[in-house]
This record gives C-alpha cells, structure tokens and sequence, in this order.
C-alpha cells in the first residue's frame, strides 16, 4: 500500500478488523433474527456495522475504570464498597448469594478470584438528620441520603481482560434486541403481516425474560431459575420455527437487514454509560459544595438498558475472591435469622 493510500485511510478513520472475529460477531447478533440469514450477503451488508458498533462499545468498556477489591476487608478502606453496602458482612452475603458467581467457581476450579460486574438500584432519599451548622450540633436538618439496593452479580471472568470483551458481547446483543424491538414496533408496511408482527414481539419479550443482552450483565430483573430458562429455551426455538414458516413476504427480511445495520452504525444512541460525582459522608449523605464534613467523591457509573421496561442500574466492575465465598449453610443459617 502506497504512503499516500495509507494516508487517506488514516484520515478516513477506517478501522481494521480481524474478519474472522466479525464473521463470528455477525453470526452472533443474527442469532436473535435468524431469518435474516435468507438475505443475500447478509454477511457483507451487516459485517460493516457490526465492526463500527464494535469500535465504540469496545471504547466504552475500556473507558470503564479498573476492578476495584470486593471484600468485608475492603470495606473499611474502599470508599466505594463502604457505600455501596451497609456494613462488612454484606459484601460478602451479596457476592455469596450469586448463583452465577457460585456456578463460576464450580466450573473454574484453579480460579482464586473472579472478575465481575456488581450491578445496583440508587436511590436518593430526603430525610431528616443530626448536624453540625457551625459549632452547633441540629436536629431534624433536611439530607438527600443516597441507597444503593437490589445488588446482583450476573457475569465473571476469569481475568479483567476477558470480563471486558464479554461485557463486549453482551453490548452487540443488545443492539440486535434492539433492532429485533424496532422491526416488532413497526407496523407501517403493508408487508409486516399480523401473524409476523406478533411473533416477532413474543420473540422479543422471551429473549428479555431470558434476561439477555445488557439485563444479563447488570441485573435488576427477575432471574429465571434452571427450569424457567430451559423453557424459555423451548418456547424461542418454537418461535424459531414459526418464523420460519413464514418465509420473506415482499423484501421484509431485506429491509429488516437494512434496519439491524442502522441501529449497529448508530450504538451510541442506543444505550449509554453515564458518569455523576457524588461527595457522600461515611452515612451515605449527599454533603453540599464547602462542606466540612469528613466524606469522599465518589465517581458513580450508571448504565440506561432499553427495554420493556427500560433498566436504570449503577454499577462497578469488581474481583472478589473465592475464599470470601460463604457456604451454603451460612446463607441458610442467614435467611433463617431474618425470618
């Protein structure tokens, strides 16, 4: 390749892609609509998009600061795991109560640690409390105090590399939910038959109780038992074979293929990573700007999942280790001792 030919690429902003880890990206998102794969070079006309939505989840999710230490050790110490559980004891009751961090450890028996993403509900409540206005020590005195809830730990890895690309996958998926969501919503063409429109939002609707894509990452749904997921299994394979019935109806898929590429070519407008600091106290109160109450600020990272409904969690990437791992005895033992 010449200079000047090199030069123009550069300014172009093209980015190169392994062809192979496309391919198999491609395949991936067209698990979710695979009557898409009846297009002629499906291949050649989504690989494209899939390669530029690629490029800004991958920058999102470098962007994502490093695990921090999740243990009763660290709560004394690491200002954000202090705030986000309530006491010691907590971090490790949370992390112990995971199902998917416990089938982890089963199935990766030389791993001490697991890298994983801690998912949570805040919330900011007003309330009344003690404090100090000067040298004198108030009651009742107006706080936001900010609560985090629901924690839930949906998928590890085994290093902080190989959670990041998975977090990767997960962020594709999403995007061809969300395509899956636009053509289900579409009812303008004449070509979207009645049968097909309500197949494609059963389709959909299974795959979110099946808590995929970004729900799988970072919680905050109903997690469906062994059981309950190898149904829905079922049910979708069923959908599956139903679509497939139908056929292609006038260039429906071909346009459907179009649809997918442009919600690819346009991720960031899909879902979003926000960043809010906080100057919280060692209670959790929000403190105002030249307060001289002791506390820290916290930088908070909060996802917005599209979706029925649409999910709202803060969350951090964490390592936990397996020696912290409470035995199911003591989690039975626990849930006794709050009834």
């Amino acid at each position: 390749m010449s200079i000047l030919n090199w030069l123009r690429r550069r300014e172009a902003g093209a980015h190169p892609h392994d062809e192979q880890e496309i391919a198999g990206l491609t395949e991936r998102v067209l698990g979710f609509s695979p009557r898409l794969r009846l297009v002629p070079r499906y291949q050649q006309r989504l690989g494209p998009a899939v390669g530029m939505a690629l490029d800004y989840v991958r920058g999102l999710v470098a962007g994502l600061p490093a695990p921090r230490e999740a243990s009763a050790a660290t709560w004394g110490t690491d200002p954000y795991i202090h705030a986000f559980f309530g006491t010691a004891h907590d971090v490790e009751l949370a992390f112990s109560r995971s199902s998917d961090l416990r089938e982890f450890f089963d199935a990766s028996t030389g791993a001490d640690h697991a890298y994983a993403v801690l998912g949570m509900t805040m919330t900011e409540r007003r309330t009344l409390g003690i404090a100090l206005e000067g040298d004198v020590m108030r009651a009742e005195v107006p706080q936001t105090r900010v609560c985090f809830s629901d924690h839930e730990v949906r998928i590890c890895g085994s290093t902080d590399a190989t959670l990041r690309e998975e977090i990767v996958r997960r962020m594709l998926d999403q995007l061809a939910l969300q395509s899956l969501a636009n053509i289900a919503a579409d009812t303008s063409r004449r070509d979207v038959l009645e049968r097909e429109h309500g197949l494609l939002k059963a389709r959909l609707r299974l795959l979110e109780r099946q808590s995929t894509g970004l729900r799988s990452v970072m919680g905050g749904d109903e997690q469906a038992d062994a059981g309950e997921r190898a149904r829905l299994r079922e049910q979708i394979e069923q959908n599956d074979r139903e679509l497939g019935e139908l056929g292609d109806k006038s260039g429906a898929l071909d346009r459907q293929l179009e649809g997918m590429a442009a919600v690819f070519k346009d991720a960031r407008s899909c879902f979003s990573i926000e960043s809010r600091r906080r100057r919280l106290s060692l209670m959790n109160v929000l403190l105002p700007e030249g307060s001289t109450v002791p506390g820290h600020e916290l930088e908070l990272l909060t996802a917005r999942v599209p979706g029925d409904p649409p999910l709202v969690r803060t969350f951090t990437l964490v390592r936990f280790a397996r020696a912290a791992m409470l035995s199911r005895m003591s989690l039975l033992d626990e849930a006794e001792r709050l009834l």
